[in-house]
């Protein structure tokens, strides 16, 4: 290919005015100065390699030295038609090594106009597959894309240590209206380390920022996101997906075990647990347990351990701490060839003010709102979502349509949707704005809650969205087209609340306040209610579940005894805190593994056997799961003894089956204790809290329990039975 004379860069497309620029870093549309254009005569090669001494172009001839044409490293080149895309030739300025690369500015856009434009309206629900970084071909090369939302920057540019970090290098194309930047790098490998230098438009201010569409970063505290490397992950959980899409969870047991991957357990020189030897440990011990489901606090990526995961820097990226992604899918699939359901923490309330992440990603408020009555959270001080920004929305659903496809995760319990909903959350009056109605609801993210929910149900079957809302608004649970929120489950936090307030206090005070557990009744079929006792109740001064019941330490343990047997028997899925089951002494620390050595003691050993057996019996037993959000499930034998401090109630399965359940919530022994019963007939003990394999004093009712003919508490019939102290026993 014949080599054309140079024309002088003031007189060809882009000019003076582009050159100047490019140097400054403030080059809005890269491709109008570099890349390949057609001039008079020919075509100009144009590139921009400051860290480099020498540079050729492939033609049809061979290389051919490409002309400096600016001591900052422009280098041009023009003649015939030149192949697209072309190879380039570079001598390292510092080193002289010599290597061969593809020039960024030969390859086109790649990002299509409808998803753009399905991104600006909110309704790109996988924008993973169009924001981030992909590896892709493009004209046959091998490479990645990088693209990025930042509607309000001047220049957008890739940095890294491939190109010194340097903003003049590899400045993105702008993508129309869109807001959307891209560009396609070819032969860059997997892991490498990258960020965005944004310059916004209005005040030139300079930002490095991490991928919000990052899959992967460095390890904390570095922050740089890392180029995907191509998942060669094969799934082996086929069964379990089928299973799932066909599942009546509304009928079936969920016992969900919560966990925090950092502190459940830790190897001796106090570091983490991979994701597979979580895996190795974890599924063993759910299995005999009894759990169904463990929910994972966030492992989506975040730069401070002390913050539990709770901020979010990375909402497509499971955490670096523990693994790459693929180790990650190794555990949700050994968890579910085990028939372990995965549930994931997932925190859309709010973001961190880290100046690398989300904040102020262009400049500009653009996830968050500008008004800080609207946009910042007082509490934790984070930002709240704008989640009436389309885009922002689309970043949100994708994050959740994300994990569920991606890590074929069952379920999101959805965090703090209390402070989403009220825009006057934790204000004061004169700190919140009110809607265009004048009201304190947050439409846009009832809105967006609601669109969250229906896209779960509709298109993951099986999979279930919980919601941890502490307030009474209405119809959390129940179906978008029927005016609720849409979610499967929400946290009773009222049984908790109550429940544990009741468990504190000395026994000789508890007939004062009977209402405390019998209330629940009055409102438990108005949600689905799923019953916490959560890692937010033994943290913080609020002392451990052990710790927070009364009396002295036998008492204590049997109280958590009968704590738990009241759990397991009330109306509602359970979920309880790692630690819980074998009664953690001291609240939970972050960064210290569970004090595993208690198990070594017998009252804790008599705890952890209990809720197993708890647990299996739940599971096994259709009439402690299968009515659980239906008044059919469950009715009051007794609750009026408030006296005597002891309640007692029937469960019931959809064939008719039933258990009783009686629970003494006073140290006293309780003999000759008469009881209503639905059917004359034999009744058995089939679980007693005050059992000896628990710790207890074995007080109960050995052998056969028969009807006395006599009618009581509206029954038909009732038993003479012996209560022993601060214990609950269960009947067939």
């Amino acid at each position: 290919m014949k080599s054309l004379p140079f024309p002088s860069p003031s007189r060809d497309l882009a000019g003076d005015s582009a050159q100047s620029l490019l140097l400054a870093a403030r080059l809005h549309a890269p491709g109008s100065y570099l890349g390949i254009h057609s001039v008079p005569g020919g075509e100009l090669v144009r590139v921009f390699q400051p860290y480099m001494s020498r540079v050729w172009l492939q033609t049809s001839s061979g290389f051919q030295v490409m002309e400096c044409t600016h001591d900052a490293g422009i280098f041009e080149w023009k003649g015939e038609a030149v192949t697209r895309p072309y190879l380039l030739r570079l001598e390292h300025a510092e080193t002289g090594v010599i290597e061969e690369r593809y020039d960024p500015y030969a390859f086109p856009v790649q990002i299509s106009g409808h998803d753009l434009y399905l991104f600006n309206e909110g309704r790109l629900l996988q924008a993973y597959h169009m924001l981030g970084t992909h590896q892709v071909k493009n004209q046959g090369v091998t490479g990645t894309r990088f693209a990025v939302w930042a509607p309000n920057a001047e220049r957008v540019s890739v940095v890294g240590d491939f190109n010194h970090w340097d903003g003049r290098v590899c400045p993105m194309m702008a993508r129309d209206h869109s807001g959307v930047w891209e560009l396609f790098i070819p032969d860059l490998p997997g892991g490498t380390l990258y960020k965005y230098e944004i310059r916004n438009h209005s005040t030139g201010e300079i930002l490095l920022k991490t991928d919000p569409y990052a899959t992967r970063y460095e390890l904390r505290p570095n922050n740089a996101a890392l180029t995907p490397v191509e998942s060669r992950y094969e799934w082996q959980d086929n069964d379990w997906m089928v299973q799932r899409a066909g599942w009546d969870w509304l009928h079936a047991p969920v016992n969900i075990y919560e966990l925090h991957v950092g502190s459940w357990k830790r190897h001796p020189d106090g570091s983490f647990y991979s994701y597979q030897e979580l895996a190795d440990h974890l599924i063993p011990y759910l299995q005999e347990m009894g759990y169904s489901h463990v929910e994972l606090l966030p492992i989506s990526e975040h730069p401070l351990d002390e913050s539990w995961g709770y901020q979010v820097t990375g909402y497509f990226a499971a955490t670096s701490r523990y693994g790459n992604p693929e180790a990650f899918m190794y555990f949700v699939d050994k968890c579910h060839q085990a028939g372990i359901g995965v549930i994931l923490d997932w925190v859309p309330a709010h973001f961190p003010q880290d100046s690398f992440s989300l904040a102020r990603f262009d400049g500009t408020a653009l996830y968050e709102h500008e008004d800080p009555r609207l946009g910042y959270h007082q509490d934790w001080g984070t930002y709240i979502f704008n989640y009436g920004r389309s885009e922002v929305k689309s970043f949100l659903l994708s994050s959740a349509h994300y994990w569920l496809s991606v890590f074929h995760i069952d379920g999101l319990r959805v965090d703090a949707v209390a402070s989403m909903l009220y825009l006057d959350y934790s204000r004061k009056e004169g700190e919140w704005l009110p809607n265009r109605f004048g009201g304190r609801e947050n439409l846009d993210a009832i809105d967006f809650l609601r669109e969250l929910n229906t896209m779960v149900h509709g298109e993951f079957s099986g999979a279930l969205t919980f919601a941890e809302e502490s307030t009474s608004w209405p119809a959390v649970s129940r179906p978008t087209y029927l005016g609720g929120l849409g979610f499967s489950m929400k946290w009773n936090m009222g049984w908790m609340n109550d429940t544990l307030n009741y468990m504190q206090l000395d026994p000789i005070h508890r007939h004062y306040h009977h209402n405390e557990l019998t209330f629940n009744q009055l409102y438990a079929y108005t949600e689905n209610f799923i019953l916490p006792l959560s890692h937010d109740e033994v943290v913080h001064g609020k002392k451990s579940l052990l710790d927070k019941m009364s009396g002295d330490v036998w008492q204590m343990f049997a109280n958590l005894r009968l704590l738990f047997t009241y759990q397991m028997t009330c109306p509602g899925k359970k979920i309880n805190f790692m630690g819980n089951e074998f009664a953690q002494g001291r609240e939970w620390r972050v960064n210290h593994e569970l004090d595993w050595y208690l198990l070594e003691r017998d009252p804790h050993r008599g705890i952890q056997m209990l809720l197993r057996n708890l647990n299996h019996l739940y599971l096994d037993t259709p009439a402690l799961h299968e009515l659980d959000f239906f008044t059919e499930g469950f009715s009051w034998i007794d609750c009026h003894d408030s006296e005597q401090s002891v309640i007692s109630y029937q469960r019931r399965a959809r064939d008719g089956s039933f258990m009783l359940v009686i629970l003494n919530f006073t140290p006293v022994p309780r003999t000759g204790y008469r009881v209503g019963v639905p059917e004359s007939r034999t009744y058995q003990e089939v679980f007693n809290s005050d059992s000896t394999y628990y710790g207890g004093s074995n007080i109960g009712n050995p052998g056969d329990i028969v009807p006395t003919g006599q009618q009581w508490s509206g029954q038909v019939d009732s038993i003479i039975i012996t209560l022993p102290p601060l214990a609950g026993i269960i009947l067939i």
